[in-house]
């Protein structure tokens, strides 16, 4: 019973469990909320502020109007490949939209001057063969010669310079003169030529760049051919 007695008059002197009362200490209604944004809830950013929204946040045609900038700076390089100081900088920063447009426009020109259907759907499908397997093609040739490249990359720069062949064919479908034709496609091939060129040279060694230009050369050689059958 003493025992007993000793604890009970122990615990009635202990502090009460939440600590003592302070004079400053906010009342609980006043407490702020939980965060559930995972991590250190000081460490976590204003997801309200503008300047830490991203893509998935942004409306819509803001998202539109970005790629379509993109895309339009891109093929001012390619049209103007001696302004370019930077030498294809621009192409790094690969996308496929751009390529994948020129793709279809281009496969729709050379559909529409078929003989057939059938022949149409072949031209059409020729179009996207060539631009992966000639992408696949100049990507393994520059690892080969110890050049950093990636094949999505390769498919944006092959793709995004075949607009100078897809202004030639666009104009020898609509003038249909044979002759004119060659000089439009002759020339298409090389200003291509010279717009991949500056991005091509920067993934080679030096003593190697002929040799990561040649395939280079060839693929759009056969677009070029391609057009001129058409």
């Amino acid at each position: 019973m003493s025992s007993a007695r000793v604890s009970l008059a122990a615990a009635s002197h202990l502090p009460p469990l939440g600590g003592p009362a302070r004079a400053d200490a906010a009342p609980a209604a006043c407490a702020l909320p939980p965060r559930f944004e995972g991590g250190a809830g000081g460490d976590q950013p204003d997801l309200e502020s503008p300047q830490n929204w991203c893509t998935l946040q942004e409306p819509v045609t803001d998202t539109i109007m970005r790629d379509v900038r993109s895309i339009g700076e891109k093929l001012m390089y390619v049209l103007m490949p001696i302004q370019a100081v930077d030498r294809g900088r621009k192409l790094k920063d690969w996308d496929l939209w751009g390529p994948l447009l020129l793709c279809l426009g281009l496969g729709l020109i050379l559909a529409v001057q078929a003989d057939s259907q059938e022949q149409a759907s072949y031209a059409f499908a020729d179009v996207f063969v060539t631009i992966w397997v000639g992408s696949a093609v100049v990507t393994f040739n520059a690892q080969l010669l110890h050049g950093k490249v990636s094949f999505f990359q390769t498919v944006c720069v092959l793709g995004y310079c075949i607009f100078p062949l897809v202004i030639a064919a666009f104009l020898a479908m609509v003038l249909r003169i044979r002759s004119l034709k060659a000089v439009f496609v002759a020339i298409g091939l090389a200003w291509a030529a010279k717009a991949s060129a500056g991005f091509v040279s920067e993934l080679v060694p030096t003593e190697r760049r002929l040799l990561g230009l040649y395939p280079v050369m060839l693929f759009y050689a056969a677009i070029a051919w391609m057009i001129l059958l058409a």
